[in-house]
């Protein structure tokens, strides 16, 4: 027999974004069915490098990375567990006078956003980092960015939820989604029915064809990150480090493993994704220009996974264009583990009470043609971290 359930407001995907959303609802006391199509966590939320950064951000996302930096200092709190969330600081390495150019012109336009961005010239970039390569000739030091394991993170989010009376269904798959007039209606082949006044689609890298069931069709395609994890390693690196204009990305555990990225994998199928040999091979050779400590490290493993990416590299967040009631989180490029939260409390702000006091104007998705001739795949997209 087919079960039914009624609730207060559904949530399509159990990544960090719907997951964060349904416990901040639950702690409105708002009641919330989660339906997540595999495991909470485990799709990008989960198999991201783990940067926790506001740096290198475009303006109109710091509003909302800056509500998430005070959320991710409260995490234990929120979610039972640290996550080996730490403030390392996060270190954008400039590897010409051009870039360092461009760093300092970031700061100039960033000031307002208490970052407190500190520009270390060649030798102040040795002095505090010797253990970098000499293609590092500069850098931009955010001080209270940093990292943590998203394997942990993100599913905690949805336990946390649970615990705090979120109806959670995982292996879930929604084959369909609608709108019968007087509630949003959720059906998972012939076994579950969920009705809801409220629908968030947060569906990652799958959302658009959950928008497009609303008439809604937008320009997102897939992308798939390349990432390593070598032996442990003497700790040497106590920061996580990024590229300006793009490269390599780099962080070291507690552990002494070495978390290093860049690149772009491919899919398998719809839902897994593997890396490219020769992209590994590019990855190490990159990482060893700049962390010359990683020149006969071991690498014990590698993955990818499924990233849902728009034309502008911004997401969409806010409400549907066609139908009361939806609300779209999705399209975060590679991006959405440090807003993640944020974006979560935002979706609960705008159930609640129709506003929120982040700027999310720019994220609508109204800036794109959402005509089904729009919806095309798009080029991929160079690595930032």
């Amino acid at each position: 027999m087919k079960e039914r359930v009624t609730t207060e407001v559904a949530i399509i995907g159990g990544g960090i974004v719907g997951s964060s959303a349904a416990l901040f609802l639950r702690r409105m006391g708002v009641p919330v069915v989660l339906l997540e199509r595999d495991l909470c966590g485990s799709r990008s939320s989960g198999v991201n490098y783990g940067g926790v950064r506001r740096q290198g951000r475009p303006l109109g996302q710091l509003p909302l990375s800056q509500r998430a930096h005070g959320i991710w200092g409260r995490l234990r709190e929120l979610i039972g567990t640290d996550g080996e969330y730490v403030r390392s600081g996060h270190l954008k390495i400039a590897r010409s006078e051009a870039d360092l150019a461009s760093l300092e012109a970031y700061r100039e336009l960033t000031r307002g956003f208490d970052m407190d961005l500190q520009i270390l010239p060649a030798r102040a970039l040795r002095e505090r980092s010797p253990w970098l390569g000499e293609a590092a000739v500069g850098g931009s030091l955010c001080p209270q960015d940093g990292h943590a394991n998203p394997r942990l993170v993100s599913p905690a989010f949805a336990l946390a939820a649970r615990h705090a009376g979120a109806d959670v269904r995982e292996r879930t798959r929604i084959d369909e989604a609608g709108h019968d007039g007087a509630a949003f209606v959720l059906r998972s082949g012939n076994a579950l029915e969920v009705r809801a006044r409220y629908l968030l689609n947060c569906a990652g890298a799958w959302a658009g064809t959950i928008a497009a069931q609303f008439g809604e069709e937008v320009p997102m395609y897939c992308a798939h990150p390349e990432m390593a994890v070598t032996e442990p390693l003497p700790l040497f690196m106590d920061l996580s480090l990024g590229v300006e204009g793009g490269g390599i990305y780099a962080r070291q555990v507690a552990r002494g493993n070495c978390v290093v990225g860049g690149g772009r994998g491919y899919a398998l199928d719809d839902l897994r994704a593997r890396v490219h040999s020769k992209g590994l091979v590019h990855i190490m050779r990159d990482s060893v220009e700049l962390l010359p400590a990683l020149r006969h490290a071991h690498i014990i493993r590698t993955w990818s996974g499924t990233e849902g990416y728009l034309p502008d590299r911004q997401p969409v967040i806010g409400p549907s264009a066609t139908t009361p009631g939806l609300f779209h989180a999705f399209g975060f490029s590679g991006a959405g583990f440090q807003v993640g939260p944020a974006v979560g409390a935002v979706l609960a702000d705008l159930v609640q009470g129709g506003r929120t006091e982040t700027p999310i104007a720019a994220f609508a998705l109204s800036r794109f043609d959402t005509s089904p001739r729009a919806a095309t795949a798009g080029p991929v997209p160079s690595t930032v971290a």
